[in-house]
């Protein structure tokens, strides 16, 4: 009897490991499939307003990058929790309203621990309420699934995002300046100036997409 008992105690801790350990591998799937399958500015194309004009530098790439990510990570988890407290024909306007909250408390704290940010970024930090990769993941992902696998999902679309804008920004900044995050590569004089203005950032991005995807096909 005593060994039937323990023999089903065994059974039990055997397949809550393999549930976790399922738990885990699913997250980080989501995770990876945010930050290269689904990568939203090289492969979704998502959020192509703040990806062409904050990215004169890297470091103003990475800026707007970690900053969407942190609205990201918690707008997903926030949703997530309240998913089924929320009507159905109001969730959109419900979930602005949450991204919205978090935005305007991103933007206070920046404004206050790193004013240099804030006004190199300027309108594009209250922009990040209508990027469509917050909303679009929020409908797509959160409101379909649990906080852990939502905050994934952020930290994997989020990493990616800022990838993507800091790869960008790096591009730019060395062939238009010489400089790469205030380093100097070469003379400035051996710059083109094309490259930090609005067409350098398309005649990037696309050459950048291209490598990408021939990179992910390979």
């Amino acid at each position: 009897m005593n060994n039937s008992i323990k023999q089903e105690q065994n059974e039990l801790v055997r397949s809550a490991e393999r549930e976790n350990h399922g738990a885990m591998l699913n997250n980080i799937k989501v995770f990876l499939n945010g930050l290269i399958k689904e990568n939203p500015t090289f492969v979704l194309l998502l959020g192509m307003c703040p990806t062409l004009g904050t990215t004169s530098s890297a470091f103003n790439g990475m800026s707007m990058g970690l900053a969407t990510m942190a609205v990201l990570v918690f707008s997903n988890f926030i949703i997530s929790l309240i998913k089924n407290l929320i009507p159905d024909m109001v969730r959109i306007p419900c979930y602005i309203v949450v991204i919205a909250s978090l935005v305007t408390i991103l933007q206070m704290l920046i404004k206050a621990y790193a004013p240099g940010v804030d006004a190199a970024l300027g309108l594009f930090i209250p922009l990040i309420v209508v990027n469509c990769i917050i909303l679009g993941r929020a409908e797509a992902f959160a409101a379909k699934n649990g906080a852990i696998p939502s905050i994934f999902d952020g930290l994997g679309i989020g990493l990616g995002f800022t990838f993507a804008l800091t790869l960008l920004g790096a591009c730019r900044e060395l062939l238009g300046t010489g400089k790469v995050f205030g380093l100097t590569c070469f003379p400035e004089q051996y710059g083109a100036l094309l490259f930090v203005l609005a067409p350098g950032a398309f005649i990037v991005l696309g050459y950048l997409i291209a490598i990408f995807n021939k990179l992910k096909k390979a």
